[in-house]
């Protein structure tokens, strides 16, 4: 048979130079490439014979051989699936990216940086040349099933290409490269090293459909004695029914992902079909890490096209605060180029993730009455990071709130749903109230919380540092207002023990001077001290407006770098507390101002300090203190 040489287009010659020399920086994903081409060349042999397209192709023992030299420095990866004709290795592998290369390389140009000229290369479909990354020559030779003749297509990546008609081949595929050396500086590695390729087809083929076979290598003693060794497993659990696979097999694969000992708390399965399909299989652990919640968190799931991995941590599949979910997602009709600028602007992915999205959060929500202690574990490990959708997906705000639970003053042990708190609200109360501190005891042992716990009402003890900023987020559930007990002033009307307007404006006259004196004299600190409605047992606690930042919330942005200007609070005094009435006395007698000054200063700062917070001036305090307790003496 004759052999003609061709040249290379000039566009294709300045794409083939950039495959070679700046595409891939991990350079071990050609065998990736020519592994996946392999495995659809396959399935294109079985589509075909299906249809009787084929019928003297041999199907007998479908597979991939990968065949390794060390002595002449090959790798050859070879196939008995579909195979190509002469015209179709003159149309497929002669031109590269035939029909799009000028608009490719425009596009290419405009591209500012390496990452889009990534996405880019992926998108016209050039994978097979990644080869000329490792190789200093590459073969091809291929036979088309039924057919009686075969090609071999050469190249060095140099500008030309031989094309040569061959009397007899085997059916299918088989691509040689003529390995360059190892050069660890530029990250080439030694790839006729057995351990080398069973890493990478591990890494990236492990559940292609059809068996992965590493030939003994030529020249080893043994080399009769030994038979092929199959590399991979086959074992794509996501895409076998779920009768078929085991529990056990769903946990190894997690913690094969999840790089975790322990089992999954919840195994999800979600199948899509129709004009996009794709397959998921996801897993929530049973305990959170311990850098769930710091900035270099690896998040994202594992995704995969057609069986092939493509990527560890694909970030655009699932939202951040549902990063804690471990997985696989395997699309069919992706680029396995596909960058993650690319990931970023498909409406593909976007679906996706809305679908897994909504699966996961609806899973959470069902296990709070099928399995209430895998729930309860959930919640406790990773309730906190769940709430943070209550601030950035608006979209799902309602299915978040759905699969959320909130400890309250209803139960010491079992948190409720908002649902249930507003099924057992009390006639004529219109909000949900909530309270934010550091623990449970501290925002139970609170002077705000001393009216509602003497009036039964049901407050949301909410300790998590995110809850600061929900609950504004959110606003309103069903219609009743989420409002904190710690802000504004509080209206509990509607009980035996309430005062009557008549008494109460008898009592705002009576306390009016020493009100208006104490505002007066800590003006600097506060904005204006008033009577409390929610005080019972406390003589005085501290408040902020109804649309103002609590002092924590303050401080968080503060510690995000943020200038948030101090806001003066409330002082509130309980009318029947005897230090209260005591005081409002001795200002009506006109004692003396000073020790007056001294004690409403010593009042505020007690009220500060019950809230968890400290004093204007320590020290001050400390000596007021200490001349009040000599005087008791």
């Amino acid at each position: 048979m004759t052999t003609e040489t061709f040249e290379f287009q000039v566009e294709a010659r300045q794409l083939l130079q950039l495959m070679i020399h700046s595409v891939y920086s991990n350079k071990d994903v050609f065998l990736r490439e020519l592994v996946s081409n392999a495995s659809d060349a396959l399935d294109k042999l079985r589509l075909a014979a299906l249809r009787d397209d084929a019928p003297d192709a041999d199907m007998s023992d479908l597979h991939i051989e990968l065949e390794v030299d060390k002595d002449a420095r090959t790798l050859t990866v070879r196939d008995n699936g579909i195979g190509m004709s002469y015209d179709e290795v003159t149309q497929l592998i002669g031109t590269i990216a035939n029909s799009g290369t000028a608009k490719f390389l425009q596009e290419l140009r405009e591209a500012k940086d390496g990452a889009g000229a990534d996405g880019l290369i992926g998108q016209f479909g050039v994978g097979f040349y990644s080869g000329f990354m490792v190789a200093d020559e590459v073969t091809l030779v291929t036979r088309h099933a039924g057919e009686t003749e075969g090609t071999r297509w050469t190249s060095r990546g140099e500008g030309t290409y031989t094309l040569e008609r061959m009397a007899q081949a085997p059916q299918g595929t088989a691509v040689t490269l003529h390995l360059k050396p190892a050069d660890a500086e530029n990250q080439l590695h030694d790839y006729t090293s057995e351990w080398k390729i069973k890493e990478i087809v591990k890494r990236y083929s492990d559940f292609i459909t059809w068996p992965v076979r590493l030939l003994p290598q030529p020249g080893d003693d043994d080399t009769e004695a030994r038979e092929a060794e199959t590399l991979n497993s086959m074992k794509a659990l996501w895409a076998r029914p779920r009768d078929e696979v085991s529990d056990d097999e769903y946990n190894e694969l997690y913690k094969h992902i999840g790089h975790d000992w322990r089992d999954p708390l919840e195994t999800i399965r979600l199948q899509a079909e129709g004009t996009f399909e794709y397959q998921a299989l996801l897993f929530v652990p049973s305990h959170a890490p311990h850098d769930l919640f710091t900035q270099g968190y690896q998040r994202g799931v594992q995704l995969y096209v057609k069986r092939v991995f493509i990527m560890d941590d694909c970030e655009e599949l699932l939202p951040p605060y549902l990063r804690f979910v471990k997985g696989v997602v395997d699309a069919q009709d992706l680029s396995l180029n596909v960058s993650r600028e690319i990931l970023q602007q498909d409406r593909h992915i976007r679906m996706i993730q809305r679908r897994l999205t909504k699966k996961v959060l609806s899973t959470v929500k069902d296990l709070r009455t099928s399995a209430p202690d895998r729930y309860a574990t959930f919640w406790r490990e990773f309730g906190a990071v769940l709430k943070e959708g209550l601030v950035t997906d608006p979209e799902n705000r309602d299915a978040i709130l759905a699969a959320c639970s909130f400890p309250s003053t209803h139960d010491a042990d079992e948190p409720t749903s908002l649902k249930s708190y507003v099924e057992r609200m009390k006639d004529g109360q219109d909000d949900i109230y909530y309270m934010t501190g550091e623990s449970r005891a501290a925002i139970e042992n609170s002077p705000h919380m001393e009216a509602f716990r003497a009036k039964g009402v049901e407050v949301l003890l909410l300790t998590d540092a995110v809850d600061e900023v929900w609950v504004d987020a959110v606003g309103e559930y069903e219609g009743k207002t989420l409002r904190s007990v710690a802000k504004g002033e509080i209206d509990l009307s509607g009980t035996e023990d309430d005062k009557s307007d008549a008494e109460k404006e008898k009592q705002g006259e009576q306390y009016a001077g020493l009100l208006g004196w104490m505002t007066e004299h800590l003006g600097e600190d506060v904005k204006e001290v008033r009577l409390s409605s929610r005080l019972t047992v406390s003589p005085a606690c501290v408040v902020s407006d109804a649309g103002e930042l609590t002092p924590a919330l303050e401080n968080m942005y503060r510690a995000m770098g943020q200038e948030v200007p101090s806001a003066k609070r409330i002082l509130e005094l309980n009318p029947e507390h005897q230090l209260v009435k005591t005081l409002n006395r001795a200002w009506t007698d006109q004692r003396d101002r000073t020790e007056l000054t001294e004690t409403a200063e010593l009042l505020h700062a007690l009220a500060v300090l019950a809230e968890g917070g400290r004093p204007k001036e320590p020290a001050r305090f400390v000596q007021l203190m200490a001349d009040r307790l000599e005087r008791t003496l």
